[in-house]
């Protein structure tokens, strides 16, 4: 059903939008761009021949309509831990050793961490998503009600960052504020070859744009954040978004803990994120649930679906300060327990 609405959906997003029609005549576009040359002082000619350039991408939006996000544990662990991912993290920790090494030095996160980031986000790189970033953004942030706000964003934000890293056509002086951080001259890019997923997301590391522009970095120093074809920009970077996000050194993320029934079922408060319920494993143990962690520490319950079956088992997991940290990095529960497992299983192998 889900299926045939978002078809749907997508069949009317396609006979509204004109086949032949850019984005420069979109009628949401011209606010945007009052913004940008208001704000920022960007050229309008400039602005509007690359909205010139953008194309909708109707396929985009039926994919918003179907996340991995939204499968049950048991399929969404299928997905990213298998036994080539795992190989291929201990390849890329050995072939990126000393990068990984000064990131654990500079930020005390740990190689394995930013491995199973990289690999659940890009397979290592090796699918950087086939979209250019800005068909993506402005199909989501100018045609999909229903994440509208946040694309919108993150499209204005893309226009920034192409300014700030001096991204043709935002390589002139005169393009836009001077004020702005000028870290690079671009190498030549241009704004039409910046590739990324369906929801605009870049890289190795797939930042979005806002996070490009506060937690990229120049980690190798040549003066460029380049975290598209620079590994070590990319390591950096990845390393400096947990770090900023309060990742903790040798901290705790998960734990499988048992529920001891008679003391009354805690599963109402599986699945809130560590922002709408937070408490104590003293607090915790108070109703039930059997953990070895320390009393002091903060913990969210989570309950992820082993199986199919018309009652399916459910394994609880408590998640702890470091497990909040990767759920900043995506909100998802499953993403962060899939990071947390292949970061568990590369460690087991190297």
């Amino acid at each position: 059903m889900n299926r045939i609405f978002a078809l749907s959906t997508t069949l009317v997003l396609i006979s509204w939008f004109p086949l032949v029609a850019d984005y420069s005549g979109h009628e949401k576009v011209g606010a945007l761009v009052d913004e940008l040359v208001s704000e920022y002082s960007f050229d309008r000619a400039t602005l509007m021949s690359v909205f010139k350039e953008i194309k909708h991408k109707p396929d985009i939006i039926e994919i918003m309509d179907r996340p991995a996000e939204t499968k049950p544990w048991f399929q969404y662990r299928n997905i990213f831990i298998q036994r080539k991912r795992v190989n291929d993290g201990v390849k890329f920790i050995r072939n990126h050793r000393d990068d990984l090494d000064r990131a654990f030095d500079e930020y005390e996160v740990p190689a394995h961490i930013i491995a199973a980031v990289i690999g659940i986000e890009t397979n290592y790189g090796g699918n950087m998503g086939s979209y250019r970033v800005m068909d993506a953004l402005a199909t989501l942030g100018l045609d999909y009600p229903r994440r509208e706000k946040l694309f919108r964003r993150e499209l204005k934000q893309f226009f920034v960052l192409a300014c700030e890293e001096r991204i043709k056509p935002f390589d002139a002086d005169d393009a836009c504020d001077r004020k702005l951080n000028n870290l690079s001259s671009g190498q030549g890019r241009s704004i039409e070859d910046l590739i990324g997923s369906y929801a605009g997301a870049m890289g190795y590391g797939q930042f979005i744009p806002s996070s490009y522009r506060h937690f990229a970095i120049d980690f190798d120093k040549d003066g460029m954040r380049d975290i598209w074809s620079n590994i070590s920009d990319a390591i950096g970077s990845v390393a400096n978004y947990f770090a900023e996000h309060n990742w903790t050194k040798d901290g705790l993320i998960m734990e499988s803990v048992e529920i001891d029934t008679s003391q009354g079922s805690p599963a109402v408060h599986a699945n809130l994120t560590l922002e709408e319920f937070s408490t104590t494993v003293e607090e915790w143990q108070a109703l039930g649930i059997k953990s070895s962690a320390p009393s002091t520490q903060k913990a969210a319950l989570f309950a992820y679906k082993l199986d199919d079956k018309e009652s399916p088992t459910l394994q609880y997991m408590l998640g702890f300060e470091n497990f909040y940290s990767i759920t900043r990095y995506n909100p998802s529960r499953l993403y962060a327990r899939a990071v947390f497992e292949l970061a568990t299983e590369i460690q087991k192998k190297m």
